[in-house]
């Protein structure tokens, strides 16, 4: 074992050990890449990870969109909480088929959370929010979807295609997850160690891009708490620009995000706002698939409706409910 930790010690610290004597780069260049390159091990084995449970969904696919248009907000939110790609995409296709109900993919654009879940792991001090986070997420989707079908009136149009069985439901061929991998035969592909490879690198690109930008602002600002200042750190406004920010449909905003949490430049709250819109390559499926403009002006409303409320509640503390997970010893 101690054998195993000096490996691994030796590990996260080579990256220092190779850049720190590079004199020709700026400090906050070696800081980012320093801290960006320290996370790929880990990365990877995470996405791995998440390739394996890909995997195994997509051999599953009609029994879990039975599940879902059977139990709805409840099945679909649990199960879209759960880092993989491509589910929410899916269940976007699924629902311009108006197989699934309204209440049903709002329920699994709130609980997804993109890229937030692993890089979160990746940062240790950083990871006992990620339950947290998972569990307010899937109890809000779970509410807001049910809520929506039981409250919301509006039939969205139905779509100039004759409706299909779940059980003989195919994704179309073009429909692609993160890295641009196609969903359709996903269970068949030999690319099982590249896929986690090719996410590994684009994910390691963006935090280290998102890294060097915020380092670099740091160099200026002088402090975090000076550009958490500019980003209108407890500012009411917040919570509602993250929230639109979260609409952009790709995974390198939920990073952004992330990194911004965890640069203390942006509240939990505010972070909760911005996961609950970012739906992945998801809303970009119901924009160019969604024949009904107003029910899809109707979905993106109720996320960022959704979103900034669940942000103002954390940021403000209301009901001391930041207390509660304080209590459980987690700092949100």
């Amino acid at each position: 074992m101690e054998h195993i930790i000096t490996i691994l010690k030796y590990i996260w610290n080579l990256p220092e050990e190779l850049i720190e004597p590079i004199g020709f780069l700026p400090d906050f260049l070696k800081d980012a890449l320093i801290d960006s390159i320290g996370l790929v091990p880990l990365l990877f084995l995470i996405f791995l990870l998440i390739e394996i449970i890909e995997q195994y969904y997509t051999k599953k696919r009609h029994l879990f969109l039975f599940f879902i248009k059977k139990v709805g907000p409840l099945f679909g939110s649990l199960f879209a909480s759960i880092p993989q790609c491509g589910f929410s995409v899916i269940a976007t296709t699924v629902y311009t088929r108006r197989l699934l109900s309204r209440g049903t993919i709002i329920a699994v654009y709130l609980a997804t959370s993109d890229e937030a879940i692993p890089v979160l792991i990746s940062y240790p001090h950083k990871a006992g929010v990620i339950i947290p986070v998972i569990f307010i997420k899937v109890l809000v989707a779970i509410a807001v979807g049910y809520l929506v079908d039981a409250v919301v009136t509006y039939h969205a149009k139905e779509p100039p295609i004759e409706h299909e069985n779940l059980e003989n439901l195919e994704v179309d061929a073009d429909e692609v997850g993160c890295c641009h991998h196609h969903l359709a035969g996903a269970a068949h592909s030999k690319d099982f160690w590249i896929h986690p490879l090719k996410h590994t690198l684009n994910i390691f690109v963006f935090i280290f891009i998102i890294s060097v930008v915020l380092a670099y602002i740091l160099s200026r600002t002088g402090s975090e708490e000076a550009l958490a200042k500019y980003c209108l750190i407890n500012s009411p406004l917040q919570p509602f620009l993250v929230s639109l920010v979260g609409l952009i449909p790709n995974c390198a905003i939920s990073v952004m995000l992330t990194m911004l949490y965890i640069k203390n430049t942006i509240s939990f709250g505010s972070l909760l706002a911005g996961l609950c819109t970012s739906g992945g390559l998801g809303i970009l499926v119901l924009l160019r698939k969604n024949r009904d403009r107003k029910d899809t002006a109707i979905i993106i409303g109720i996320l960022i409706l959704v979103g900034t409320l669940l942000g103002l509640f954390f940021q403000y503390n209301v009901f001391h409910i930041n207390d509660l997970f304080a209590a459980i010893g987690v700092k949100i």
